[in-house]
């Protein structure tokens, strides 16, 4: 059987996502690496604490958290509460990591964020997953989360008539305990510097940045982990990243984020078929000041060599358009179904 397939690809066999012993054994090893950090995180971390200093509130057994990151991502803010409240989210809990635009004011504000706050940066908390677990051992393990970053807004079947918690249901009906979900970024159609994302709550970034592309990706499987690459950002800049994560997830003794968020631990449960899609946004007016802060503050994996990549592309990245002939204007999450991007988890009535 060939280890990688053409992504998008709607007719993928179900062995193809299938885990094996080898890997077993190799999540029961990492997990054993990494008891001791999990130890250290059951205890009260000193790096992490609420803004306004009122004891974390407990979580009911009906709620359905999400944990994010902020950085200086105000224009997000809006939307993203208003999609993911959506979706059915009842509670966002967020570390905000030394926003200095009004993100951290916006946030207080809202009565269902529980808003957290560090003295470490994000590249001292491991790239932010030092937070998350810490998070996770705060309000409770054995129990479902969606865990994202600001820019990153998931979709899967008929998400707009099916919550979350129906789609936990199947998750566990199915015997699935993470959901399987590649980044695919979404450009403007035409140069980025004409096309503003202004953070108007009735706008979502998709009615700005409308394309993404429809073809060029690839599709293999490692021994930790299924593995999506290609798109955009490895067709204008040649930059070969790692695009699945697991957005939704049970969090229980054996979970570990390990050495990243694209390959969590134990490795057996990364297998599952791709049925959800984050929609991901970095291009509109003005990439080329924020790739530019990025690089410059030393946060992100290998001294933000990616970005330093992407900048290394033009003088000026807002002059940049992403339109080609793979690029596909988006209709609405069935579409992606239909395109092959993720599959139905849903029983044909």
């Amino acid at each position: 059987m060939p280890q990688s397939y053409a992504y998008p690809n709607p007719v993928l066999p179900d062995a193809f996502f299938k885990t094996g012993p080898f890997a077993y054994l190799r999540a029961l090893n990492a997990n054993r690496r990494f008891s001791k950090r999990r130890a250290r995180l059951a205890m009260s971390d000193p790096t992490l604490r609420r803004f306004n200093l009122a004891p974390p509130r407990a979580l009911r057994a009906d709620d359905i958290p999400l944990v994010f990151l902020c950085h200086n991502d105000r224009a997000f803010l809006p939307s993203f509460l208003a999609h993911y409240r959506g979706l059915g989210v009842t509670r966002f809990i967020c570390v905000d990591d030394a926003s200095t635009d009004e993100s951290q004011a916006y946030l207080e504000a809202e009565p269902d964020v529980d808003l957290w706050i560090s003295d470490l940066r994000y590249g001292a908390a491991n790239r932010g997953r030092l937070w998350r677990e810490s998070l996770f051992e705060i309000y409770g393990r054995h129990r479902w989360y969606v865990n994202v970053d600001a820019d990153e807004y998931l979709v899967y079947q008929s998400c707009a008539e099916r919550p979350l918690s129906r789609l936990i249901d199947r998750l566990q009906a199915l015997g699935i305990t993470r959901l399987s979900a590649p980044m695919i970024d979404f450009y403007p159609a035409g140069p980025v510097g004409d096309f503003i994302f202004s953070g108007d709550s009735r706008v979502m970034p998709w009615e700005v940045a409308t394309h993404y592309d429809v073809a060029g990706y690839d599709l293999s499987r490692s021994s930790i982990s299924l593995q999506v690459r290609g798109g955009p950002r490895r067709r204008i800049f040649g930059a070969d990243v790692q695009l699945i994560k697991f957005p939704l997830l049970y969090w229980d003794d054996a979970c570990s984020l390990g050495t990243s968020i694209h390959h969590p631990i134990p490795f057996q449960q990364n297998f599952a078929p791709i049925a959800g899609v984050l929609l991901h946004f970095k291009f509109f007016a003005g990439v080329s000041a924020r790739f530019e802060r990025i690089s410059s503050n030393g946060q992100h994996f290998g001294g933000a060599e990616h970005y330093k990549l992407m900048l290394g592309h033009m003088e000026d990245l807002n002059r940049l358009d992403f339109t080609d002939s793979v690029s596909h204007r988006f209709a609405d999450p069935d579409s992606m179904v239909e395109e092959g991007f993720m599959r139905s988890l849903w029983p044909v009535l």
